[in-house]
């Protein structure tokens, strides 16, 4: 079978203008609406040596670098059913393209929830395995890796491989699902998942301290990693006009629980500054707020990831860097050592045979060695493709890039999925 044959079939069709990754613009686009629809597709794609990415809300098409090549997107949207929904076992299986927010809704009733919160409200879970996506909560409930534990993929020749099931347990070979976790579509495509939940929380509390510098603000959140509470999320926000910023802590629970903890925080922070428990009406709008991305309207943005005892140094070595690159806000999930900076910059406003193109590109190379020295690291997660070319976005590969080819050979031996999209132009 090959892409004729798919056109015959009615799962395949020319692209037009949908779905575009940095540019480059596929021929074709599948919507398969199984598991064994999107076999057949990805068997004729490797029948016709067509090379494939995948797409699910389409709100991480941006990130990586420039694929080399796409002839075919596969959309995931047409495997949209939760398959099922164990609440005794706080166990849920569902298709790669259901949005998490409509999971949410869906376990809502039950009392229980996917500990993710991601900001993109397209995300669909194929897309947030791929990405390894979370938000502010992967302080108190961990990440992607964290909470799958079971997976179906289809393989760059059509293979489906299941790996895992509704308990943790351990496997022989590779670890499919946490295999699969960020690999931004490199290796396959994500099929179905199956993820352990949580209990939704009765109550919630937020504490608000204004901080004046980076001194300050890594002193509090030393001070809360270091107590016997447990934040759900510890954020850092700035505007583009720099200091002073608004560290919040959140906390969840029952309600005793949540009101002791909160009162606990003011306390300990109010050695630091001025903080204090938000009220109802705060404490919503804090919560609207809450992993907010800074650069939903902006061209340009980094993430940089460090141990979060290094927080104030990180925010040190940035600010004049971030001046340079534009002013734009930023935001960190403080108590995991992940920071988000936007540009102040829109498109075209950084010419790519500019000197201020010549100056983000040394700013960016500045910022990387400043934070390998504190054990970080930094990825451009926004940005046009010229700059991506000049800098690589996911930069300096280190020693894993080695086991990391042998892996995408083992899996991907013609390089036809996203290629060139991932670390080390893999």
């Amino acid at each position: 079978m090959g892409v004729q044959d798919l056109e015959r079939d009615g799962l395949l069709r020319p692209a037009e203008a949908a779905y575009p990754i940095d540019g480059v613009r596929a021929r074709f686009v599948a919507l398969p609406r199984s598991v064994e629809e999107a076999s057949q597709v990805l068997a004729a794609a490797a029948a016709d040596g067509l090379a494939v990415a995948f797409a699910g809300g389409g709100g991480k098409l941006g990130l990586g670098n420039p694929p080399e090549r796409v002839d075919l997107m596969v959309l995931t949207c047409g495997l949209d059913q939760v398959l099922e929904h164990a609440a005794g076992d706080l166990v849920v299986r569902a298709q790669a393209g259901v949005r998490l927010a409509d999971l949410q809704q869906r376990l809502a009733p039950a009392g229980q929830w996917l500990a993710l919160d991601p900001p993109e409200p397209r995300a669909t879970l194929g897309g947030v395995v791929a990405a390894n996506a979370s938000g502010p909560r992967r302080l108190r409930y961990g990440t992607v890796r964290d909470l799958i534990i079971g997976i179906t993929v289809v393989l760059a020749d059509g293979t489906v491989a299941r790996a895992g099931g509704k308990v943790v347990k351990n496997v022989a070979g590779y670890d499919l699902a946490k295999l699969f976790c960020g690999s931004l579509g490199t290796l396959g495509m994500v099929a179905e998942v199956i993820f352990r939940l949580h209990p939704l929380p009765a109550a919630a509390a937020v504490v608000a301290l204004q901080v004046e510098g980076p001194d300050q603000a890594g002193q509090a959140v030393r001070r809360l990693l270091r107590s016997t509470l447990e934040p759900s999320a510890v954020e850092l926000t700035l505007d583009e006009w720099g200091w002073p910023g608004r560290l919040t802590a959140v906390f969840e629970g029952i309600q005793p629980g949540v009101e002791a903890q909160a009162a606990a925080a003011a306390e300990l922070l109010g050695q630091v500054g001025e903080a204090a428990v938000a009220g109802p009406g705060q404490t919503e709008a804090a919560f609207n707020q809450l992993g907010a991305l800074p650069f939903e309207k902006a061209e340009y943005a980094l993430k940089a990831a460090f141990p979060p005892a290094e927080l104030a140094g990180v925010l040190e070595d940035l600010g004049g860097g971030r001046l340079r690159w534009g002013g734009g806000p930023m935001t960190a999930h403080a108590g995991t050592g992940v920071l988000w900076m936007a540009s102040g910059a829109r498109e075209g406003d950084i010419p790519a045979d500019s000197a201020a193109f010549g100056s983000t590109v040394r700013a960016i190379t500045k910022a990387r060695e400043r934070l390998a020295a504190r054990g970080g690291s930094l990825v451009v997660v926004k940005a046009p493709p010229e700059l991506k070319r000049a800098v690589d976005v996911w930069g300096p590969a280190g020693d894993a890039l080695g086991l990391m080819r042998r892996v995408k050979e083992r899996f991907d031996p013609d390089r036809r999925l996203s290629p060139g999209r991932f670390l080390g132009g893999i």
